[in-house]
């Protein structure tokens, strides 16, 4: 099925309605002080997320640079490129790899780095890569309900491609939501390719094999999720041939 993706260029665009919340949408959130992993987790993800022996297998540096076809270190230093030292930054998930380390080491030592994620097995292992690092903390909380603290800058780092729409609503809005006056949130993530993209049918099989969501990255804009995409500024910049992409968000 041919799929269609319009770069979104400007805050003057049009946004149209925000899409449809499907039945992949999350149950009402958990009492206060508890967090669940949510079901699409566990169902798609437990292998690479959740399973100890994977987890130990695939949080390498070189794993991550492979799985990004070499461009690791070019997104990471887009995401950085939008943040400055001193901010206090929100990092909505563990990520595999040195992100985390290299993120709070560029905030400096007068930054802030606070990391959530809903797996308790990736808070555990995020936590024993900063623990010299004392501008960095990580706690066990869900990107959907990241609390009440608000942020100079918040980064998503591939997080939206694993989750069904309805938890992509849930998550952009949250984010947004945290976004300290005159702050900003970052998505690094897929996007779609050139039609002419060489990788173009390989990974349209991976994404149907492991990545079961990340197309709808493809056809939607992240501005797309949020539930009052007018209320900010949007911009997209494309990388590798349009195989990913940096949004950011900022109030208006």
């Amino acid at each position: 099925m041919k799929q269609n993706f319009h770069a979104f260029e400007g805050s003057a665009a049009a946004f149209p309605p925000p899409i449809a919340r499907s039945r992949d949408t999350p149950t009402p959130p958990p009492e206060a002080g508890s967090v669940t992993v949510p079901n699409y987790l566990r169902d798609v993800y437990t292998w690479a997320y959740i399973d100890p022996v994977n987890v130990r297998l695939l949080d390498q540096d070189w794993v991550v640079n492979t799985v990004l076809w070499g461009n690791d270190r070019r997104l990471q230093q887009a995401a950085f490129e939008e943040l400055q030292q001193g901010q206090r930054v929100l990092q909505a998930c563990c990520v595999y790899g040195d992100l985390s380390q290299r993120l709070a080491r560029y905030l400096g030592p007068r930054g802030e780095l606070d990391i959530i994620d809903v797996a308790p097995i990736q808070v555990a292992g995020c936590r024993q890569k900063i623990a010299d690092i004392p501008q960095a903390k990580v706690r066990h909380a869900d990107a959907a309900e990241p609390g009440n603290g608000t942020y100079d800058a918040i980064v998503s780092f591939f997080l939206l491609h694993e989750m069904p729409d309805g938890y992509k609503h849930r998550v952009v809005d949250a984010l947004l939501s945290r976004m300290a006056p005159g702050g900003k949130v970052v998505f690094i993530d897929y996007h779609q390719p050139h039609w002419a993209h060489p990788l173009r049918p390989i990974m349209s099989v991976v994404f149907d094999l492991l990545e079961p969501f990340a197309k709808s990255l493809c056809r939607h804009r992240i501005a797309e999720f949020a539930s009052r995409p007018e209320n900010y500024t949007w911009r997209t910049e494309t990388y590798f041939g349009g195989l990913y992409q940096k949004t950011v968000a900022s109030r208006r």
